[in-house]
Formats: structure tokens, sequence, C-alpha cells
């Protein structure tokens, strides 16, 4: 999806990695170790100049970016021995652990193979209502449609507006107008109907790009028995849990466990915000992970581990290892520790 943020995280990237601050910060500021975020992990993305290429690694840098942080000391474990090794404040040196949501195919044809090479454990965060199809991709069926025509018209609050996609420029544009009508304009219950009808309107299947490239539920089942890998929540509909009611709010992070104990035979112990930022998840949504159980829950905020985050293991941050970054130099300056700061206003502990 479209992040605003990008250009001040890149920003801090380059001033910590240019001036030499990252490795002499490290020892002050790397913490205890770091969950890192996938997405998409495939060599072979279905559409490479895409808006939303950022979600995709390919494996190869996958290999490298493991290999390296073990090269560094890093040892790979289950977000269950993670959440252990954060209680004990570190003891036993830094650690990392790997976590990828939505469900995306390619953790388990590309993704897997890198991670059996290494040993290192993954969490997958699942949403059945995307598996299903209550909810769906809606970042990528925005593009699709934005690419099929030339014109399209939105209902908002002002009346009709009408959108010109005719030339790549306008595509562009359209796309962010599109994210931020479905993100702050479209109510999140409405979402999902609200998309359909914009998709048919222009002979676009709202369908086809989670078939395309989410797991099914038998592909989920073979997943999770794999030894490496365990099975997260990620709402019942990838919500916006901020624009729900507590009623709605708590149901799409309760109800969830019990749907994929259904599903899978196990009920979740981890949980992962759908988006994950600052107007998706705050301290009332952090009540409400906590209030059901889980054990651990993940935010999108950048920040490594650092061992004060035994006290809010329902709020931990991530590395988004993305498209965006994908240079070894990148990761090592965030694992560093120093881009923690930069990137949230100075706090050193990230929480929400």
């Amino acid at each position: 999806m479209i992040d605003g943020g990008e250009a001040i995280r890149k920003l801090a990237l380059n001033v910590a990695r240019y001036t030499g601050l990252a490795p002499l910060a490290r020892p002050f500021v790397g913490g205890i170790g770091a969950i890192l975020m996938l997405h998409r992990v495939t060599a072979t993305p279905e559409k490479p100049d895409s808006v939303n290429r950022h979600l995709n690694i390919a494996p190869s840098f996958l290999d490298a970016v493991i290999a390296d942080m073990k090269a560094g000391g890093y040892a790979f474990v289950s977000m269950d021995e993670a959440v252990e090794r954060i209680k004990a404040g570190g003891k036993g040196g830094r650690f990392a652990t790997i976590t990828a949501d939505d469900a995306y195919r390619d953790n388990m044809t590309e993704a897997l193979p890198v991670l059996e090479k290494h040993g290192a454990p993954l969490t997958i965060y699942v949403a059945p209502g995307l598996i299903d199809g209550s909810a769906h991709l809606w970042w990528d069926v925005v593009e699709d449609i934005v690419k099929a025509c030339d014109r399209l018209s939105l209902a908002t609050s002002n009346g009709p507006a009408v959108i010109d996609c005719a030339t790549p420029a306008r595509k562009h544009q359209a796309i962010a107008r599109l994210h931020a009508y479905f993100t702050t304009e479209v109510r999140e219950e409405d979402l999902r109907t609200v998309l359909r009808g914009l998709a048919a309107s222009h002979g676009v299947d709202a369908d086809a790009p989670r078939l395309r490239t989410l797991m099914t539920w038998d592909e989920i089942r073979a997943v999770a028995a794999h030894p490496l890998v365990t099975i997260g929540a990620h709402t019942i509909n990838h919500s916006n849990l901020k624009r729900l009611s507590e009623a709605d709010a708590r149901r799409e992070i309760g109800a969830v466990k019990d749907m994929l104990r259904t599903g899978l035979g196990e009920e979740p112990s981890h949980f992962a915000y759908p988006y994950g930022y600052a107007s998706a998840v705050g301290c009332r949504e952090v009540g409400f992970a906590r209030d059901a159980g889980y054990a651990s829950a993940v935010t999108t905020r950048h920040g490594v581990l650092r061992a004060e985050h035994a006290g809010f293991l329902h709020a931990l941050p991530r590395i988004s290892v993305n498209g965006r970054y994908q240079s070894l130099a990148h990761i090592r300056t965030m694992l560093s520790g120093v881009t923690t700061p930069l990137a949230n206003a100075g706090k050193m502990l990230v929480t929400v």
C-alpha cells in the first residue's frame, strides 16, 4: 500500500548509514532483538511495476538477510520463544523472529525453502475473511480498477467525484486518491460492498487478487503442520480496528481465534494488528488483544526490541523487510537501533 512515511525512513536510513552512526550506536541502542515483518516473498511477482511492489522481496534477499544476521550473532527463534526471551530481558544473546502477514502462497512455496535452509521459524498471520472472500486485498483491487479505466466516479459526502485515469501519472494519482477514499471516507463495515460495486462497474473481478496470491485453507493447514511454522491471527476481515466500534473490534480480535481453531485444529496464541500504524491501532486495541488472551501482538511500528517490551507484549514493533529496502546495508542500519528513535520522534521504546 502507499506509504507516506517512506521518504522520512529513507532519509533516516541514509543519514545513519553515511555518517557511520549505526555501528557506533548499536552497542547502546541495538536492543535485545528484532521481529522481522514480511508480506510477499517471490522471485516472479505478477506485477513487477505495481504501486504495491514494495510488499514483495526476492527469496534470494531473504536468504542474504538471514545469513547476514546469523553471522552477526542473531539466533532465529519462534514467536513463542521470542516472547520468553523478551520476558527474560534478552538473556541468551540477540535474537530475531520472522513474521509474515496475510498468508500469501509464496510464503509456503518460495520463502519456506529459504527458512528450512537456515532453520528459521516463521509466524504467518491469517485473516480468515481474506481466505473465504468476506474481505478482499482491496489495495490490489484498486490498482486493477484504475488500470481498467480512463476515468471513474466515486460517491463521496460532497457528491460524485470524477477521477481522471487516462495517463500513467493520472493513474498513480488515482490510486492514491482511492487509497484515501477506502481508508478514511468509506466506513470499514461498508468497504467490501463499495469495493465490489466499483470493481463490477469497471469489469474487474474483486476476488481475483486474493485467489491468485493467497493460500487456500488446505494450503494453510499443510503449512501449519510444518515444524518451523506457527499460525497467528490477523483479525477476521483484515479490519482497521480503530475505525470499528468496541463490540465489532473485540469480535474481530476475539472471534478469529475460534475460526482458526475450527479451520486448523489449534487456537492461535499470537496476533498482528492489520495495518498496524497509528491510525489503525492504539491503546484501546492493545487492551482488546490483551483481553482476548494472546501471548503477543505486533504492530507495524518501526523499532527493535528492548528489555522493557516485557511490559508491552501486546504492542511490539517490527522491522519491515520489504521491497523499498532490499539492501543489506539498510537492514543492518535498522537492526543497529539507530533508526528506531529517528523514525519515532525520539522514542527508544516503541509501543503505540
